[in-house]
């Protein structure tokens, strides 16, 4: 696919662990930029490498997401375009390597796009996709933000206790997205988590930490997100001191935690969902090849 640039001219299957595709955008659904920022925070954090790039000059509309000038420390002036680049990220031993996608949703062009994706997925030799995502909701900023985590495969769902996807409606890329590799026979599984709806859309820590945690849980990836703990206990703070000068706000922010408290959980609890999600795929490889013949 022409849309889809490689930099990388090794073979990227060859010395891959189990390789899981990451993916993030910037736009409607990462609220506070905490999707994208849980990507970041891990490429920040391991050894990486661009090893592929999404054309950006047929998904979008530049007046939308225009492309920007920058000067880099001795003078010189380049133009920076929307990206949506293609980061591998090679694991401690024993655990998954990562592809990862963190980028912005683009505007047209939505199933060519899914495509050049699903091509990453395959040539890398992917086994399973993970879309990280943030929404505005009703999580008040004292409560553990909420993660709800889903899955398209209704075996996969059922194995680690996700939910299936109810929602019915308008969708965005990360929905085509779904889809085109549901129809492939990925398995994909969704991580979504709720920023309070009252905070200002500036960055939060304890949002890109609930990601970050929930991610570890399912993957197995060190994420190292309990060093988030403190930038997470400050941005609350913050918010705790914005809410007191509004009584109004206060009452309101109670009235939210008395539902949290009522409220379950919506994501399985527990440390073992990498292992469930592991066995899963064991038994799928063992099913796929139930059917082959013997070529002697």
């Amino acid at each position: 696919m022409e849309e889809l640039r490689w930099i990388a001219n090794e073979d990227l299957t060859g010395d891959l662990e189990r390789p899981m595709l990451v993916v993030a955008f910037r736009g409607l659904f990462d609220a506070s930029g905490s999707a994208t920022g849980a990507i970041g925070w891990l490429a920040d954090r391991m050894v990486h490498n661009t090893v592929g790039e999404v054309d950006p000059e047929t998904f979008f509309d530049f007046t939308q997401e225009r492309p920007v000038v920058d000067f880099d420390d001795d003078g010189s002036r380049s133009l920076r375009w929307p990206a949506n680049e293609v980061i591998l990220a090679h694991t401690p031993e024993g655990q998954r390597d990562l592809l990862m996608v963190r980028g912005v949703e683009p505007h047209l062009r939505w199933r060519t796009f899914a495509n050049a994706l699903s091509e990453v997925a395959t040539r890398t030799g992917v086994d399973t996709v993970v879309t990280l995502g943030a929404m505005v909701g009703m999580t008040p900023h004292t409560r553990s933000l909420t993660v709800t985590g889903s899955s398209t495969n209704a075996l996969l769902a059922d194995r680690l206790g996700l939910n299936r996807p109810s929602y019915q409606g308008p969708t965005g890329l990360v929905g085509v997205l779904h889809d085109t590799l549901d129809r492939m026979g990925t398995p994909v599984i969704s991580l979504r988590v709720s920023v309070p709806h009252y905070v200002p859309d500036t960055p939060n820590p304890k949002a890109t930490r609930a990601l970050l945690r929930w991610f570890e849980q399912v993957s197995g990836v060190s994420t190292a997100y309990a060093d988030l703990d403190g930038p997470a206990v400050d941005w609350q703070h913050q918010v705790d001191a914005a809410v007191a000068s509004d009584q109004d706000l206060v009452q309101y922010v109670q009235r939210l935690e008395a539902q949290a408290d009522q409220t379950r959980e919506l994501m399985p609890n527990g440390d073992d969902l990498a292992a469930e999600l592991e066995a899963f795929l064991r038994e799928q490889d063992a099913d796929s090849g139930e059917g082959a013949t013997d070529p002697s």
